[in-house]
């Protein structure tokens, strides 16, 4: 049976094409991506207030007929509209959005949100943490990638995110964030594999090399071979607090995984919704509690929301 067709719409940030395509790949479908960018002042206006209208779009999205996708998949404010103008074109075209749209969800087929979003609606699919596109699959075959660079049966994985709305990622809390690993793992033999993400800044990683230089192996630009290869590698996984799905991606590798929390510099009670459902899950815990070794079910929502998505699609 021919596969299905998916467009995957974003704004070209990590965490959304993350999600697209590990909804993407759980459904088993041929894909392409688009990343959407929006002209002024639409790119400031929220999606209810903006036009369904190609005007809004820096970039045309133009489908020759032959080319029109099945589904498409998309995710962030900057996404929602295009989905819904192209839905509107051609009414055959399932549409599935990730994260709340902030628009009327009926103007989807389906709509993925993590648990501590808090929607409701007979098109809403909740997941427990972000979906995204990591498998077990992979990060075992990545194994070997960093294997040269560290030698030890002893080894802790930093996962550094960036800056957002709540989080400064100042040095003094990356700092903080260091001190702890040194006195917590450093101190009992460990070696330390420093991994960034697109969002971290490279005054961060500057300071990486300074700090825990000495300490393990910093990986010094984005890489998602050592990315996979440091889940692979880890007795523990430490991920820094300004992701869920960074936290989530985590997950799949079923290490043991502690969340280094930094102060909020606004009210973040989605994440500390997030962060108490992954404790309650025993997937978590906090960067300073007793190093123990636990184990959790393994975590891959997007292919659990998958069945319950393609049954609806074949109806």
């Amino acid at each position: 049976m021919k596969k299905l067709k998916a467009l995957l719409l974003t704004e070209g940030m990590h965490g959304m094409i993350s999600q697209v395509e590990g909804m993407a790949k759980a459904l088993n479908v041929d894909y392409s991506h688009k990343t959407v960018r929006l002209s002024f002042p639409w790119n400031l206006i929220p999606p209810k207030l903006t036009p369904v209208s190609q005007i809004v779009l820096k970039d045309k999205i133009n489908i020759a007929a032959n080319e029109i996708p099945d589904l498409i998949i998309s995710c962030g404010r900057k996404s929602v509209i295009p989905s819904i103008f192209l839905k509107k074109k051609n009414s055959k075209i399932f549409t599935i959005h990730i994260q709340d749209p902030k628009v009327g969800f009926k103007n989807f087929d389906a709509i993925v949100a993590p648990e501590h979003d808090n929607l409701k609606g007979d098109n809403i699919y909740t997941s427990k943490g972000a979906i995204h596109y990591i498998t077990e699959v992979e990060i075992s075959k990545a194994k070997q990638y960093l294997v040269d660079k560290i030698k030890s049966e002893k080894i802790v994985s930093l996962i550094l995110g960036g800056p957002n709305k709540y989080y400064s990622f100042n040095s003094d809390q990356i700092i903080n964030i260091f001190n702890q690993i040194k006195s917590i793992f450093v101190s009992n033999g460990y070696k330390v594999i420093i991994i960034p993400s697109m969002r971290t800044p490279k005054e961060t990683i500057d300071l990486a090399i300074k700090e825990m230089g000495s300490c393990g192996h910093v990986v010094t630009k984005v890489d998602k071979q050592a990315y996979l290869s440091a889940y692979a590698l880890a007795n523990y996984v430490v991920v820094t607090c300004d992701s869920t799905s960074m936290i989530s991606e985590a997950a799949t590798s079923s290490k043991p995984i502690f969340v280094a929390h930094m102060k909020a510099k606004r009210n973040n009670y989605r994440f500390n919704r997030f962060f108490e459902l992954f404790k309650q899950m025993g997937i978590t815990r906090d960067l300073g509690e007793k190093v123990e070794t636990w184990t959790y079910n393994k975590h891959n929502e997007a292919q659990r929301i998958a069945i319950e998505i393609k049954s609806k699609i074949k109806n």
